[in-house]
């Protein structure tokens, strides 16, 4: 694949350099686009960066954000371009498709969100601020992609026991505050798994110099672009709202001595050194009443020997059956691949956030008895069938789940910058972009 871009490179080149030659004999020659990076058998091209760095300069300037210097900038933007290209490469290893009907389902979805009429609209919009739609559109496509890399390769192996969740309802119990939300930016420095000391103590460094220049007055949002190795640092590093119960205890007893505005000192957990700023706090009322769904689903995986498309016709052809006077719950004992096939799949009472959303919106959009049409998670294509709904209270089996939905995002978290390294650390990966600089 690299040689193969290489030469069309090379290719582009000695077009232009004909026509050139032939126009004016004594005019220079184009230079060929330069690669910034090398990616396993693929490369990222000095173009591709650039048109990357534009975007992200404008959006920086449009939210109001001071640039962080552009060499900063530009290496941490190589640095994501790499982290996508092997997740991209990974999800072509292992089988895992986005079609153009379901990207453009989300684009809708996209569209809806941000008050257009219609995706056209979008579209022109978008174009009217100077955006490629069509690029924009494979980001997209990217960011589905790595969703569900996500749910396969990390949230799906996740175990959370009995004793954590013990653990977890005794600490809520102690605190003062879980019925408060708090409006979070961060900025992480990884340290890399098994790093020796001179490589912990140069992250800490760092870490360091980033701290030092908040309390010099720095805009959060321009050193977290320019530091932090999370995924949201482009973003200004927030996190937006989180209730206190889905904060990690080791940020939540830093925030408790924080005001609003106020940035926390150098916090160490085992994927680095985080620095958190307490953008604003607020009261959560707790609901008490919550309506839950009793469903039951059939599952059919994807894998690297059963592609999207094999897994969606078998699930299909199970739809078709049921269509026809078939027993659902026969039907997911004998061919469901989840874990609830021997509960003919049901899933039992289902409370808002206990799924993945692409299910929960489809399982929302039934009526009682209903069957869904073919429906795609990052675990692979589901029938669902809702058998019935109710409101309920807020049980001790409720606060459980909520606790096990608490642990499970924050060790998601820390799983999922695992996975990324140790993808990130498996590749090969030769950088040019100094070469060029200097």
């Amino acid at each position: 694949m690299m040689r193969n871009k290489i030469l069309q490179a090379l290719l582009l080149w000695l077009v232009c350099s004909v026509n050139t030659y032939a126009a004016n004999p004594q005019k220079q020659v184009t230079p060929i686009d330069q690669i910034a990076a090398v990616v396993n058998d693929d490369v990222i091209t000095h173009h591709e960066l650039d048109d990357r760095m534009s975007i992200v300069v404008r959006q920086l300037q449009k939210q109001g954000t001071p640039l962080p210097p552009l060499e900063a900038l530009e290496k941490q933007m190589l640095e994501r371009m790499i982290i996508d290209m092997l997740q991209t490469q990974f999800a072509k290893e292992t089988g895992v498709r986005v079609d153009d009907m379901q990207l453009d389902k989300t684009l809708q979805r996209i569209a809806q969100e941000n008050k257009f009429s219609s995706l056209a609209e979008f579209r022109a919009k978008l174009e009217q601020d100077g955006v490629n739609f069509k690029k924009f559109r494979e980001e997209i496509r990217s960011e589905i992609i790595a969703t569900r890399l996500r749910e396969r390769e990390v949230d799906s192996k996740l175990v959370i026991s009995d004793s954590e969740i013990e653990n977890y309802l005794a600490t809520q119990a102690k605190q003062t505050d879980k019925g408060e939300e708090y409006q979070l930016a961060h900025i992480l420095v990884l340290v890399p798994e098994q790093a020796s000391a001179d490589k912990i103590q140069t992250s800490h460094q760092r870490a360091e110099h980033a701290l030092e220049q908040l309390r010099n007055g720095a805009e959060f949002a321009q050193i977290a672009a320019e530091f932090s190795d999370a995924k949201d640092a482009l973003q200004g590093g927030s996190l937006g709202w989180r209730p206190a119960d889905r904060i990690p205890a080791l940020f939540l007893d830093a925030l408790q001595k924080m005001h609003s505005g106020e940035t926390s000192q150098i916090l160490r957990s085992p994927n680095g050194f985080h620095i958190l700023k307490l953008v604003e706090r607020r009261s959560k009322g707790i609901p008490q009443v919550v309506t839950q769904t009793h469903a039951r689903h059939i599952l059919i995986k994807t894998s690297e020997l059963v592609p999207e498309n094999e897994a969606k016709n078998r699930l299909l052809e199970i739809k078709q059956r049921i269509e026809t006077g078939a027993d659902f719950a026969e039907q997911a004992k004998r061919y469901s691949e989840d874990g609830s096939a021997a509960q003919s799949g049901d899933l039992g009472w289902i409370s808002p956030g206990d799924m993945v959303p692409e299910f929960e919106d489809a399982m929302n959009d039934l009526q009682d008895g209903h069957v869904s049409g073919a429906v795609q998670s990052g675990f692979g294509w589901h029938l669902i069938q809702v058998l019935e709904r109710r409101n309920a209270d807020v049980s001790v089996e409720q606060k459980r789940q909520q606790a096990r939905n608490a642990i499970r995002t924050f060790k998601s978290d820390e799983a999922y910058q695992d996975w990324l390294r140790q993808l990130r650390d498996r590749a090969y990966v030769e950088y040019r972009l100094d070469d060029q600089n200097n």
